[in-house]
C-alpha cells in the first residue's frame, strides 16, 4: 500500500531503461554494418561507434546493477 508508488515508478523506469538499451544496441548494430561495407575508414566514423559502444555498454551495466531483466 505504502510502497505501490515506489514500485510503480520503478517498472515505468526499468521499462524506459529497456528501451534506450534496444535503441542503444541498433545504433551499434547500425555503425557496425556501415563500417563493415566502407572501404575507408575516417575518424568520425571510429568516434561515432566508440560512443555508440560507450552508452550501449554503459546501460547495460545499469540494467544489471538495477537487476531488470531484458526479454
Amino acid at each position: 500500500m505504502f510502497f505501490s508508488k515506489k514500485q510503480k515508478l520503478r517498472k515505468e523506469y526499468d521499462a524506459k531503461l529497456v528501451d534506450l538499451i534496444k535503441e542503444a544496441k541498433q545504433d551499434l548494430d547500425d555503425i557496425q554494418h556501415l563500417e563493415g561495407i566502407a572501404d575507408d575508414f575516417e575518424l568520425s566514423t571510429i568516434a561515432q561507434k566508440k560512443i555508440a559502444e560507450s552508452k550501449y555498454f554503459y546501460l547495460f551495466k545499469e540494467a544489471r546493477i538495477r537487476k531488470v531483466l531484458i526479454k
